[in-house]
């Protein structure tokens, strides 16, 4: 739906001036110079072509207007049909099918696993912009894209499914996946008294001829209408990963129970369900008791998709205040020309090119891995730190964002509140702070490889900055006795991550931005709480004119 025809402003009791004109046909990625220049740097030139067309796509009326339609029409659960016979499907509004179709047919799921070099640059960037039109499709697309390595560790599993999500198809028929033209793919862990805490799990499964069969319960299960779920049970050989689809072999519907949908703060266009496995057919993936070895491969690219949604979602707020603050006035003054508004403007962009250009190198670090043991260990352990920082970060840089309209931004007719309730969910989502957190510490302890990756990659910047290197002896204190623990470890990924995102600015920003994130975020002096609170000397012009999605 376009945006009104010439609506009235001349009222019988005032005028309507001093609001900004609707934001027309976009291009999110052409826009942003940050996302451009990081994927260039990171291998991507021959992507720019199939992301400007995405971008197009993901900052146009069109899709505002099916976001909208999508987050105000939620999904609704159809237990069973008008005669009594069981269903447990789920029913979304057009508006969701058609979101769903530009994620996948614009590889969102497909890309990294087709492209021939800087795969996962791609997808990262591919979900970086859906997520900025609407999150919640993003979860089903992010799911699809992290199973294939969990996948793989099943040839002949790994064969019949991969083809379908390469694909890059959308068919939201429910069908037996040998009868469609392509799936995503679900996953079912955490139960009631567990939580992250998988091991505490109790649902079982019964080896029989031809597969398991399931008996149990998962508290969470994203995109219940996905064509299979990877899931956590209990064989006899301990913990146990499956896959388990939504048809059995025989053609006929697998008794997984929808129980309900979750009444979630934001999300609202995707569906997150309670579900119940009542002998569920299922294929093991991986051997007896390695439940945990085989998803954490899913995991690991989940918190990839993390890190890059969260990052998309600031970018997407950054957005709209700025356009709101180039149109409004106030006191003679345009709000972005306003000196207090230009701080809070510059320190939002130095904030979102920061977590762009982390977000690009850890998708970096993903596609060299394979070939580069420092990618390796980097990829292992500076996931989980940017996982943690930079979706901790979002919810408060989108209420700043939101602040900058005022009142205005509070309101449902408006984009904030959808990005609002949407920016805590990623730093729930594959662990929360404290599981994270103690991630990262288990990685350095099991890995020593793994601090060796981060201080290769901290010195790359050495001698840059003054206060990078200032930033970089204050990091050596944690490799002292006694220093790193359960206690001790937010503020060490913290620092860590501070530090990253410097290093992944000097590779891919202007001079100006690294410098100004040097003295806005690793100066302990200057250091404020606040957004906007910024030191002397950060050249705001160009970091803003850098910024700005507009001309």
């Amino acid at each position: 739906m376009a945006s009104p025809y010439r609506p009235r402003t001349d009222l019988e009791t005032h005028e309507v001036t001093n609001q900004p004109p609707p934001r027309l046909d976009s291009n999110a990625f052409a826009d942003n110079a940050a996302l451009r220049d990081a994927l260039k740097a990171a291998g991507g030139e021959g992507h720019v072509g199939a992301l400007t067309a995405f971008g197009a796509k993901t900052d146009s009326e069109e899709g505002r207007e099916l976001s909208r339609a999508a987050q105000e029409n939620p999904p609704k659960l159809k237990s069973f049909d008008r005669y009594g016979q069981r269903l447990d499907e789920v029913e979304f509004h057009p508006a969701y099918h058609e979101l769903m179709r530009y994620g996948l047919e614009g590889g969102v799921s497909a890309a990294a696993w087709n492209a021939d070099e800087a795969g996962h640059v791609l997808h990262a960037s591919l979900l970086y912009l859906m997520s900025g039109l609407d999150a919640g499709v993003c979860c089903p697309m992010s799911m699809t894209y992290a199973a294939v390595p969990a996948l793989r560790t099943d040839p002949d599993i790994a064969a019949r499914w991969e083809p379908l999500i390469r694909a890059g198809k959308y068919d939201g028929r429910f069908l037996p996946a040998e009868e469609k033209t392509g799936v995503t793919i679900g996953m079912a862990m955490t139960e009631k008294q567990g939580g992250s805490d998988v091991r505490a799990n109790t649902t079982k499964a019964e080896k029989t001829a031809d597969g398991y069969l399931l008996t149990g319960h998962k508290w969470f299960c994203s995109a219940p209408m996905s064509d299979a779920f990877l899931t956590l049970a209990y064989a006899q050989g301990g913990l146990t990963c499956f896959l388990v689809p939504r048809w059995r072999p025989d053609g006929t519907r697998n008794p997984i129970h929808i129980m309900r949908l979750k009444d979630k703060l934001g999300d609202r266009s995707n569906a997150s369900s309670e579900i119940e496995y009542h002998g569920a057919w299922a294929e093991r993936l991986g051997e007896e008791g390695k439940g945990v070895r085989t998803i954490i491969q899913m995991v690991q690219h989940t918190r990839l998709d993390c890190i890059a949604g969260s990052a998309g979602g600031m970018r997407a707020a950054f957005t709209e205040a700025v356009w709101h603050t180039a149109y409004r006035s106030a006191f003679q003054k345009k709000l972005i020309d306003q000196p207090a508004m230009r701080s809070v403007l510059t320190d939002l962009a130095l904030e979102s090119e920061a977590a762009t250009a982390l977000m690009i190198r850890v998708a970096r670090s993903f596609d060299l891995a394979a070939s580069t043991p420092h990618e390796a260990a980097l990829m292992r352990i500076a996931t989980p730190i940017a996982k943690y920082w930079i979706c901790k970060r979002q919810p408060g840089f989108v209420y700043e964002a939101l602040e900058c309209f005022g009142g205005v931004g509070y309101v449902e007719e408006g984009p904030m509140p959808r990005l609002f309730r949407q920016s805590p969910l990623n730093a729930i989502w594959e662990g929360s702070g404290n599981v994270i957190a103690l991630d990262v510490l288990r990685a350095l302890s099991r890995e020593p490889e793994a601090m060796d990756a981060l201080r290769t990659e901290l010195l790359t910047a050495k001698g840059a900055h003054p206060l990078y290197d200032a930033h970089l002896a204050r990091l050596e204190a944690w490799a002292k006795p006694g220093a790193l623990t359960e206690t001790t470890a937010r503020a060490f990924v913290e620092e860590q991550a501070l530090g990253l995102q410097a290093a992944a600015l000097h590779l891919y920003a202007t001079e100006e931005v690294f410098a100004g994130f040097c003295a806005a975020r690793l100066d302990p002096e200057n250091r404020h709480l606040a957004y906007g609170a910024l030191p002397a000397g950060i050249n705001q012009d160009r970091i803003i004119a850098r910024a700005l999605p507009i001309s």
